[in-house]
């Protein structure tokens, strides 16, 4: 029962840390467009 719990918890973590960094991705992403697009104009 513990093993699996921490398994779980391991698990979400991953998941946690996967979104984050999607999310920082996109941010970058999105930023350096709207970057670009205030240079260009």
């Amino acid at each position: 029962m513990m093993l699996l719990d921490l398994f779980l918890i391991f698990f979400c973590m991953i998941i946690f840390l996967l979104f984050i960094l999607i999310g920082v991705a996109f941010f970058t992403l999105l930023e350096r467009k709207i970057l670009s697009m205030f240079s260009n104009s």
